[in-house]
């Protein structure tokens, strides 16, 4: 293979193509750090041979300290629900005396893809909660290891920790059926169609329990308080003989309460709510918000076991799974 000619000297990003790799796993075998199998060190120091390629001195004072470095991205930190997955993170990248690196895209497709892009340079791995297609987020990642949050992944080369949406909506419907609702209406907030689970099952599991609800018994809103009143009031404006809801989310729900309580409903009596997160501010509203608990810190926590197989190329397309638990208070 002849050397790269277009800047007449290879950089750490032509090793890593003809490796292969990451440019961060360049920089490790390069200089003799941990994280990295014998194998693939010889695979690169075969690149930088055949590339005549010689680190700088910046990059290798930039390298030596032989440290892992996590990216996180998540969608909101001022969304209760990110704070906990990003403790879980923290604490289980310090165990292994990793960094960790937080970006927050604020929802935006081009600010994931923007983040993706700052951290590809400055992370060994990358985990997070992201909207883009499968194979725009590997372009984007340029070949760093990826595990995605929440969601399924199509491609082998991406990681991920999934929650069993199916199996929490299937114990929240039984639930309400047990209670006598068989008018279940739900608020889907999904920032992103690869976030779509949540109405998917909604559906499935309202068949599978012969309820007569259809795709007009689902109202679309923003993931907030104020969205989850705002659709709860279409939603019983729609069809009052509503008696239970199903929200996509713990602050979805609150504003569902909130909207049926200004409607001169009560809840639970005239009509039932439940959430689905199990965030701690669900004990404090009146009434007390029954929900799908997610242990957040759990999903943290696997995230980084997820890319300690990566980078230790003990990789597995046996995904973890966070299986919600319903927590019954008194909103339904």
């Amino acid at each position: 293979m002849s050397r790269p000619g277009r800047r007449g000297r290879a950089t750490i990003e032509d090793v890593a193509k003809l490796a292969g790799v990451s440019r961060q796993t360049v920089s490790r075998a390069v200089n003799d750090m941990s994280e990295i199998t014998p194998s693939t060190k010889q695979r690169v120091l075969d690149a930088v041979r055949t590339l005549g390629y010689r680190p700088s001195r910046f990059a290798r004072g930039l390298v030596k300290q032989d440290t892992t470095t996590i990216g996180l991205i998540v969608s909101d930190l001022v969304n209760p629900f990110f704070p906990e997955v990003a403790a879980g993170v923290l604490a289980a990248a310090e165990h292994r005396g990793w960094h960790v690196v937080v970006c927050d895209t604020q929802y935006s497709l081009e600010r994931e893809l923007a983040a993706l892009e700052v951290l590809s340079h400055q992370a060994d791995a990358i985990v997070g909660y992201l909207g883009n297609p499968d194979d725009e987020l590997e372009r984007h990642a340029g070949g760093v290891p990826l595990v995605l949050l929440e969601r399924p992944s199509t491609s082998s080369r991406l990681g991920s920790v999934r929650i069993d949406i199916e199996g929490g909506l299937l114990a929240g419907m039984r639930h309400l059926v047990s209670a006598g609702h068989h008018r279940i209406g739900m608020l889907d907030g999904a920032p992103y169609p690869s976030q779509s689970g949540r109405r998917r099952h909604y559906l499935a599991v309202a068949r599978e329990l012969g309820l007569a609800v259809d795709e007009n018994w689902i109202f679309d809103c923003d993931h907030s308080v104020a969205g989850g009143a705002t659709a709860m009031a279409s939603l019983l404006g729609a069809h009052p003989d509503v008696t239970a809801v199903f929200a996509f989310n713990d602050l979805v729900a609150i504003g569902a309460v909130r909207a049926a309580r200004d409607l001169g409903r009560q809840v639970p009596a005239d009509c039932a709510v439940i959430g689905f997160d199990g965030l701690e501010l669900g004990e404090l509203v009146d009434p007390p918000l029954t929900t799908l608990h997610i242990d957040k810190r759990r999903i943290g926590e696997l995230a980084v076991e997820q890319v300690g197989l990566i980078l230790a190329e003990q990789p597995t397309t046996h995904w973890p799974v966070v299986r919600p638990r319903l927590v019954i208070r008194r909103s339904a």
